[in-house]
């Protein structure tokens, strides 16, 4: 639980090096450092990040969520996402799939749309438990404003690395369009023991959006590498946030940016014996741009999706409606077969892995 004096992380546990990123160091454009993070998102796609100066706001991001998570779940329910593909709301634990078993999932949070946070008080898209919407100023609108900026910068470089006009990325995820992009509190309970070690929390995916700014304090994040067979953890770094490439800038980019395949299982050694809670920024496409490889724009993008004549860089989904299906496919709701599982899937390149 936020605030409480966690056991370290297990030194006995299969990790995978991610490269450190100095955030101050690329917003300033030091070439050496943006090398790192180019090589970093085209490889594995995911990098720790220091000097991100959100460590604050990242605080109150947790206690507000321990203070909502801690409400009797008849009040939580009242708020609840539902099956039919909405992101944003209360999602309970049990209530997506983490394989195409159908087996249940063991995490419940809040998701915040960035349209609500933004334009608070006004109602955009829904309205959120007393705890949550007490915190708006105080702590989901510092916390996004940060998430944006750290992830607009990286999308800038992205831009000049990928060869596109000036802005193109930008202009894809323009903050006047409404959007899926959305704040998260993710709460897990203690699940200690090795006989719940290997068994998912939250399932296996590549994320739906384009960037991800996360904060873990305990384990459990685990990454399967391109050309692996075995899961490795990340290990949580005080002070140091994880980031990675989701579906939308690895369509946008022809591939050359990696949505890497990801899950949560109970955190490892005495560190199960903790409930464990993560916050996240996703930063999503506008509502209405279509998710397809940028290749007018960009010669690197056509090269790499001529190179790649197996991969579907046009999808013809919106953003929108790529999201909402991931969303609702997932909800144990709709669950008619492994099939449904099939239909929530992404840009995954194994998805069968759980």
């Amino acid at each position: 639980m936020p605030g409480t004096t966690l056991p370290p992380f297990p030194t006995d546990v299969p990790t995978h090096p991610l490269l450190i990123i100095d955030f101050e160091l690329i917003k300033a454009g030091d070439r050496v450092e943006i090398d790192r993070l180019w090589e970093a998102a085209t490889t594995i796609g995911f990098w720790y990040l220091k000097n991100h100066d959100a460590d604050k706001e990242v605080n109150v991001m947790f206690d507000m969520g321990a203070e909502t998570m801690a409400l009797p779940l008849e009040e939580k329910m009242k708020f609840e996402r539902g099956g039919e593909g909405q992101s944003c709301g209360y999602k309970y634990a049990g209530s997506s799939a983490v394989g195409p078993s159908g087996q249940a999932d063991h995490v419940e949070f809040i998701t915040v749309s960035k349209d609500d946070v933004l334009a608070f008080p006004r109602v955009v898209h829904r309205t959120y438990p007393v705890p949550t919407t007490a915190a708006m100023t105080t702590a989901l609108v510092p916390f996004v404003r940060k998430g944006l900026d750290v992830n607009y910068t990286v999308l800038r470089i992205f831009n000049e690395k990928l060869d596109l006009p000036e802005g193109t990325l930008e202009r894809l995820h323009d903050l006047e369009e409404y959007s899926g992009s959305e704040a998260r509190v993710i709460r897990s309970p203690p699940m200690p023991g090795k006989a719940t070690a290997d068994r998912a929390t939250l399932g296996a995916h590549t994320d739906f959006g384009s960037l991800s700014f996360l904060h873990n304090r305990l384990g459990g994040l685990q990454v399967l590498p391109p050309g692996h067979t075995e899961w490795s953890y990340v290990k949580p770094i005080p002070g140091h946030a994880v980031c990675n490439i989701g579906d939308g800038l690895s369509i946008f980019s022809g591939g050359i940016l990696h949505s890497n395949l990801h899950r949560v299982v109970p955190p490892p050694g005495a560190q199960g014996d903790y409930e464990r809670y993560s916050v996240v920024f996703f930063t999503r496409p506008g509502n209405s741009k279509v998710l397809r490889a940028l290749v007018e724009g960009s010669p690197l993008i056509a090269e790499a999706v001529k190179q790649h004549p197996e991969e579907n860089f046009e999808t013809g989904s919106t953003a929108e409606e790529w999201l909402a299906r991931r969303v609702k496919y997932q909800h144990i709701s709709n669950r008619k077969g492994p099939e449904t599982w099939a239909l929530s899937q992404g840009t995954e390149h194994a998805p069968t892995a759980s």
